[in-house]
C-alpha cells in the first residue's frame, strides 16, 4: 500500500496523510462493492501476496465492475 500512496502523492501533490487516506477511502469502497474474491485479492496484493500473479486477474474484475471489457 506504501507505493500507491506514494504514488498518489506524487500525481497529486497532497501531503502523504492525505494519499493514505485517501487510497484507504478508495480500497474500502472496492473492497465493499466488488465480490468477495476478488475483495481477497486487493488484501493480498496489498499484503504483498500473490507476487503480483493476481493483478491480471484483479484488473480484468475491476474492468468489468467499470463496465469496461
Amino acid at each position: 500500500m506504501d507505493e500507491l500512496v506514494k504514488l498518489v502523492t506524487q500525481k497529486t501533490g497532497i501531503s502523504e496523510a492525505q494519499a493514505r487516506q485517501t487510497v484507504d477511502t478508495v480500497i474500502g469502497y472496492l473492497k465493499d462493492k466488488l465480490p468477495a474474491p476478488v475483495a481477497r485479492q486487493i488484501d493480498g496484493l496489498l499484503k504483498g501476496g500473490g507476487g503480483g500473479k493476481d493483478l491480471g486477474g484483479l484488473a480484468k474484475g475491476v474492468g468489468n465492475l467499470l463496465g469496461k471489457k
